[in-house]
Formats: structure tokens, C-alpha cells, sequence
């Protein structure tokens, strides 16, 4: 079972939004996942943008040590200004409190196995949706999608850094990564692959605005196509599709693999360690 935590609670936390219902079931889902593996004296979902919100959270946590999770893409704003700030933790990350000590864990992203769960993502969707049979990863482009900014250079970083570990796995023909809002874009996926066949991965924690409506569109989908299918409760995205001489499968985002259960629990185990050596 590996390194437990019986005197710990764990608060997996996530951005969240009162605009998209199921931006926070990815937290729901590796929060219950978690807590069903019975590592932890306490297991706790909390968002920052709505409820349950973290602060009510860590007013209802009873165990004497608090690990704070978390389930963003990048060391972005938000993750390492706003949250850390507003919560009152020290220049380490740290908060004593009343009832003991809180640790606060580096968002889950930027985790090398993150890799693992990109190549998981990839290899899934094409294994599920067969043309009439699955091309080889050898024989196929992946391309991983982020949002982008130029606000927040590390958003940019954190994916680039996963392209490069899985391209020298050389397991791919090619692997780039492209951006909403960032040079190059989306759209020129078609011309950055060498391959026929694309796999595009959304690195993004939920399927929402985003994954489902916008990124299909700025890969050639017609928007109305993308409403009607929503409209309709079906996937916006068929795999694969054929644009530009290309056939392309698209992958659901990455935060809702199973294996970020994981990638949670690593964190953990990475800040407990250094605790441990202070």
C-alpha cells in the first residue's frame, strides 16, 4: 500500500466555477477515489471559485496535519499568488494553525508522471475508436493542447516541459505542443504534423468550455455543428474526423484520467518528505 497518512487530512482543491457544472467533478472523482483507498484520516473536496470553498473546508478538518492538493495545470497565478496568499501561508507554503500544521503542495501539473497520464489519454482514445483499426504511435503525431497566456509564462512551461520528456521517448513520429491564446495555435496542429494520423490531447483539468466547445471548433469543426451536438447530449467531437488530410482523434482532458488519482497522492508524498527534512 506504500507511505500512509493516519493523522492527516487531505483537501483536493480545485479552481471551480458556478458557470460549468462539471468543471468540479474531476476533484469529486480523485477526492472519493482517494478516500476510498483509506490512506488518509480524512479526504475532503473544496474549490476556490465555489462551493464547498476551501476556507469552509479547513474550518471542518479535525486531524492535526492538512495537506492542501492543488488539481491546477500550471504555477500560475492562481496556484501560487492568490490561493497561497489568501489562505495566509508563509514563504514555504506552510500555515500553523490552532489545531496543528497545514501543508500546502505543489498543483499537480507540473508533475513529471504527468507524462504517464497524457500517453494514457492518447493511447485510450485511439484504442477506443478504431479506423478500422488503431494507428501505431509511431505512425502518428501527438499534439498536446494548452490554454496559453502571455499574462502567465509559466502556463506555456509547464506543457512544453511534458512534450519534451514524451518526444524523447521517441514513441510518437512527432509531438507539439500548440495554445489557445499562444503562438502556435491550435489551428496549425494540421501543418505542424507530419503524419496522417493526430492525436490531440487537451491539457486542461475538465471537460469544459474549453475541451467541449472551443478547441473543437479552432480544430475545424463548424460552431453550429459543436452547439448542435451539445445541444443534443452528444459528444462534440467524433473520432476520428478527417480535416486537412488529416485523421484526428481528440482526446478527453487530461484531469479527468484515472491515474491523477496518483499524481495527487505523489504530491503529497513529495511534501511530507520535505517536511520530514526540516
Amino acid at each position: 500500500m506504500g507511505q500512509t497518512f493516519s493523522d492527516a487530512a487531505l483537501v483536493v482543491l480545485g479552481h471551480g466555477t458556478t458557470k460549468n457544472d462539471g468543471s468540479a467533478r474531476p476533484v469529486m472523482q480523485h477526492a472519493a477515489e482517494l478516500r476510498r483507498r483509506g490512506l488518509f484520516a480524512e479526504v475532503h473536496a473544496a474549490f476556490w471559485k465555489q462551493a464547498p470553498q476551501v476556507k469552509q473546508v479547513l474550518l471542518e478538518v479535525r486531524s492535526p496535519r492538512v495537506f492542501i492538493a492543488p488539481v491546477f495545470i500550471s504555477e500560475g497565478h492562481f496556484s501560487r499568488e492568490v490561493i497561497p496568499r489568501e489562505l495566509g501561508l508563509d514563504s514555504d507554503f506552510r500555515l500553523q494553525t490552532a489545531n496543528g500544521k497545514l501543508f500546502y503542495c505543489h498543483p499537480v501539473g507540473t508533475h513529471p508522471r504527468m507524462t504517464e497520464v497524457i500517453l494514457a489519454r492518447a493511447q485510450a482514445v485511439v484504442a477506443q475508436n478504431p479506423f478500422p483499426w488503431s494507428p501505431k504511435p509511431r505512425d502518428t503525431t501527438l499534439v498536446i493542447a494548452g490554454h496559453g497566456t502571455e499574462r502567465n509564462e509559466n502556463s506555456r512551461k509547464s506543457i512544453e516541459r511534458k512534450v519534451e520528456l514524451i518526444r524523447a521517448q521517441q514513441l510518437y513520429a512527432a509531438v507539439h505542443a500548440v495554445f489557445m491564446e499562444e503562438s502556435p495555435l491550435i489551428a496549425e496542429s494540421y501543418q505542424l504534423a507530419p503524419t496522417r494520423n493526430l492525436v490531440v490531447v487537451p491539457f486542461f483539468i475538465s471537460d469544459g468550455l474549453h475541451t467541449v466547445e472551443d478547441i473543437p471548433v479552432l480544430l475545424g469543426e463548424p460552431a453550429g455543428v459543436v452547439q448542435q451536438r451539445l445541444a443534443a447530449g452528444q459528444l462534440t467531437w467524433r473520432n476520428p474526423t478527417e480535416h486537412n488530410d488529416k485523421l484526428v482523434w481528440y482526446s478527453t482532458a487530461v484531469g479527468t484520467d484515472a491515474g491523477m488519482a496518483d499524481v495527487i497522492l505523489e504530491r503529497v508524498r513529495e511534501q511530507a518528505g520535505m517536511d520530514a527534512g526540516t
